[in-house]
Parts: structure tokens; sequence; C-alpha cells
């Protein structure tokens, strides 16, 4: 294991349960506490002005109409439909999107990527936007129908990125499929890491009550709407402060993160899966992983994935870590830096422009 890393703070926090990953015990609220007081912040926007239906209307169009203007492809795979898009030119780089994203947070995590000449191919995961939902949604099956997709656009091999809770299926693709995989890329992986407690399960109550908020637009814009750092905080696991004293440009896309999580409806399934495969995540036969790997993370998420990212880093063999000091699960701060450093790695490992 190659480890670069910045500094090395001790970050002084254990791991609590949240509604879809675990998060630090002084992170508060957690995420199922947003999931309860997402009702509260709708009732409240709502209440706050006349024109909040006006305002909720225009934007969640504005949205739609957006998301639909982004081109993207349905092909059938041997789940189902996998809906991807594509973008740039050069050797081919998989994106595979976390918790709440689509094909269109894929491409806006990879742009510096098409930026630096690779042709970047950003899939969405099952249950999000218009790819499948199968009976089994396991991070395998997901790796099975990327095979599908790679067959379909008549490519060989490929290096494979995995942001967040897309980590799972691009470990996985490396594992199943190594002939098939050039490098692996886990960045902030909701990945297993040894020594952790195991999550509880939802109750019914909570359970009802994520469905019922992930199906409503609404309830999901008046969060965002009325409750921005809360959900900053909690939903992308990162110090509000540290996006407040980003770039204009770095703070554009962490809001761009976090407002394309709309329409939530859309991606309601998939964010549910996650629930269930990161928010307590299996582990893995990462020794059998034979691609060049290069883990990265962050040593204040508060998802803890640095753990994940240090396990993958010790148990892959003659594989690489990054850990950043701090920018939080969505590396505010660290984007132009973190891509720069996945293109210096492709090109040593020979998969270069």
């Amino acid at each position: 294991m190659r480890s670069v890393k910045a500094s090395d703070p001790d970050i002084g926090q254990t791991a609590s349960e949240s509604g879809l990953y675990r998060v630090v015990e002084n992170d508060v609220p957690t995420r199922r506490s947003v999931l309860l007081g997402l009702g509260a912040a709708g009732g409240a926007v709502a209440l706050g002005a006349g024109g909040v239906a006006s305002a909720y209307w225009n934007d969640i169009s504005q949205i739609r109409q957006t998301l639909a203007a982004k081109p993207s492809t349905v092909i059938e795979t041997r789940h189902g439909a996998l809906e991807y898009a594509q973008a740039g030119e050069g050797p081919p780089v998989l994106m595979i999107h976390g918790t709440g994203g689509g094909f269109d947070q894929g491409l806006l995590f990879a742009h510096r990527l098409v930026d630096a000449g690779y042709r970047v191919i950003a899939p969405s995961r099952f249950g999000y936007l218009r790819s499948a939902f199968p009976d089994d949604p396991s991070s395998e099956n997901q790796a099975d129908a990327l095979v599908d997709l790679l067959d379909h656009l008549g490519i060989e091999r490929i290096a494979i990125a995995g942001g967040s809770a897309g980590a799972l299926p691009a470990m996985a693709f490396a594992i199943r499929h190594p002939h098939r995989t050039s490098a692996l890329i886990p960045i902030v992986p909701a990945a297993y890491a040894p020594g952790r407690p195991p999550a509880r399960p939802w109750s019914a109550t909570q359970t009802w009550v994520a469905e019922n908020v992930l199906a409503s637009d609404f309830l999901f814009w008046a969060g965002v709407t009325a409750m921005r750092d809360t959900m900053i905080r909690t939903l992308l696991a990162t110090d509000p402060a540290l996006v407040a004293a980003a770039s204009p440009a770095e703070r554009d896309r962490v809001s761009e993160i976090l407002r394309g999580i709309l329409p939530v409806s859309a991606r309601a399934r998939g964010l549910l899966n996650d629930a269930r495969l990161a928010g307590n995540p299996a582990p893995m036969d990462l020794a059998a992983i034979t691609a060049p790997t290069l883990a990265i993370s962050l040593e204040d998420d508060a998802f803890l994935t640095a753990d994940a990212a240090r396990h993958i880093a010790e148990t892959v063999p003659g594989s690489r870590l990054i850990v950043y000091p701090d920018g939080g699960h969505v590396w505010a701060g660290r984007d132009a830096q973190m891509f720069s450093a996945i293109d210096t790695f492709l090109q040593e490992i020979g998969y270069s422009r």
C-alpha cells in the first residue's frame, strides 16, 4: 500500500447509526432526524409565504427540464433497463454515482476528467431515474449490468471509479470481472471497514417516513430551501463552514450535488436500496482485486469513509491511498486537487490519453 496524506489529525469521533449511513455522534441532527424534520420544514415553508407553491412549481419544473435536456440513452441488460450518458473523448472511465445521484451526478463528479482528455461513461444505478429496479438490486448484479453496458459500447477493459455508495458496485465489478478492469478508484467509499458496530435496522415507522418523504419532491425541496446547511451537514456529511469558505465554483458544485437529488421521487428506490446496502455494508473479497487501485477519502467525512478507504488500501495488493485532512464527503475545496491526483494515477499505470 502506498499512502499519501496531507496530515493526520485526531478526529476523535465515533460512529453512530443514521438513516442511510453512519454519521459521527456529534453530527446532529442525523439523517434520520432530517427525514422526520423535512415534514416540519415543508409546513414551515408553506406557512411562510403565499408564493411558495409558485416558487416550488417553477423550481421543480426548471429542474425537470434541465434533467430532460441532458442526453442519455437506455439499453437493456440482463437485469433490465440501464440508463447512461457519455462525455468527452479519450481513454474510457466508468464513473458510478453516489446516493441521490444518477447519470447526471456521475458526469458532474467526473467533469474534470472530461476536461483532462478522458471519455467518461456515467450510468444511473438501479432505482435511479430511467434505470430498472430488479428483484435483486445487489451491488454484484449492478456490476454484471455494467458488463452488459461495456459490451454494448464495444469496450473490453475500462478504468472504473465509484463515489460513496457507487464504490460498492465498482468494487464488485473489479472482483467479479478482473479481465474487464483496467483500474479501480473508490472515492469516499461507503464500504465495509472492520471494527464498526452494525447499524440497527429501521423501525416500521421510520421506514414509512423515509418512503413517503422520498416520494415527495416538495418535502425534499422544502428541506433544501429551508434547511440548506442542515442538509449539507447530514445528507452530504460535510461541514457547511467548509463549503462557505470554498471558492465560488466549489460552492456551486456542492449546491449542484444537493439540488441534483431532485426530483427525489425519480431516485427514491435507489436511495432506499443504498440505505440497505451502504448503511451496513458487507465485507467484500478485496484481496481478489488485481487491478491497480487508488482509494481516496477525507479525514472529516462524517460518514467515516476514511476507515473504509484505509481498509481497501491495506487489503488490495499494491494499492494506493490518499486521505485529505478536510473537505467532507463531497470533498469541498478539493475537487481540482483530487481529480488531478486521479489523472496522475491513471497516467502512472499507463492508462492515459
